[in-house]
């Protein structure tokens, strides 16, 4: 059969096409099997844009676009935990590689300035990330919202957790100077001068931060950080008594009778007493039963419970 040039010009084109695709397809697969493994840190590149250039961009939409970045910071952080295979410590999140979320919690309030939740969120999570991005976030909510004096609270709470206790006592003291500042800035300005590293004043910073939370997750962490003081007080009495019949005994306590019976002889604050369930084990304040070790003869937080675990 005769082709017309035209006729077969067109067909030349179209085997040629179809085997440039094949040739690009086939690229295209093996660079993906061949590709190497990149970090983390290189896989996820920095946000495209910065919400300072952002605002004013949409008419009105400023706050729609703080909102989305602030849902996103908690959806990342949130996918993090749940991709991660290893144990969660709250003091110590770097394993994530969470590295986004200053930028999402920064573009944040940079669309709102008066995002307290974002701030909030920052002051509680970066510390256990980057301690001089959560100060940065702070100070800068403080620029931008002088006459709050939450932000104050939250840049003692920073401080305090590095162990800078007068950092932390002059924090808190330019909160107190604030209207309408509770009486607590004040006194944890002094606790910070004299008892900074002290357990009850960790009960009461945590306390504070629980019950001024305007954020869920915050209140949340402040509430497990609570319980998390109850159990090593509670696993300090309850080791001590178990070291010392062992010291006497040559043995340790075993069977529910036992346990109770030893239990019994730990005195511990009316607010912070130890609970039994019904098998007869002492359970942390969510009600997890301590992870008792017979060998070694201590108890100590078991890995199910939510309350934070301490560095290895």
């Amino acid at each position: 059969m005769r082709l017309f040039r035209g006729q077969a010009r067109i067909i030349s084109v179209v085997v040629i096409s179809a085997a440039a695709l094949s040739f690009a397809a086939f690229i295209g697969r093996r660079a993906l099997t061949v590709k190497p493994e990149l970090p983390d840190e290189i896989k996820e590149s920095d946000l495209t844009f910065q919400g300072r250039r952002l605002r004013g961009f949409v008419l009105g939409g400023d706050g729609l676009l703080a909102d989305w970045y602030w849902m996103q910071s908690l959806q990342y952080i949130g996918g993090k935990l749940v991709a991660y295979e290893g144990d969660i410590n709250l003091d110590d999140l770097r394993p994530l590689k969470p590295r986004l979320l200053y930028q999402y919690l920064e573009n944040a309030t940079d669309l709102d300035p008066h995002f307290y939740a974002a701030y909030a969120y920052g002051a509680v999570v970066l510390p256990a990330i980057n301690n001089m991005q959560a100060i940065a976030l702070i100070k800068k909510g403080i620029a931008n919202n002088p006459d709050k004096w939450r932000f104050y609270q939250y840049l003692g709470y920073i401080y305090w957790r590095l162990g800078d206790y007068r950092a932390a006592s002059e924090a808190y003291s330019r909160g107190a100077e604030i209207p309408d500042a509770p009486a607590f800035m004040l006194e944890m300005s002094a606790a910070m001068k004299s008892r900074g590293g002290e357990r009850e004043t960790a009960r009461a910073i945590y306390r504070q931060l629980y019950e001024n939370a305007e954020d869920a997750k915050a209140r949340e962490n402040a509430l497990l950080r609570l319980y998390e003081i109850d159990a090593n007080e509670q696993l300090e009495a309850v080791n001590a008594a178990l070291t010392e019949r062992f010291r006497k005994s040559g043995k340790c306590p075993s069977g529910r009778s036992a346990l109770i019976e030893l239990l019994r002889t730990i005195n511990l604050p009316p607010r912070n007493e130890i609970k039994i369930n019904a098998a007869g084990m002492p359970v942390d304040p969510t009600g997890v039963a301590f992870q008792f070790d017979q060998l070694l003869c201590r108890m100590a937080i078991a890995p199910e419970s939510k309350i934070p675990k301490p560095l290895e």
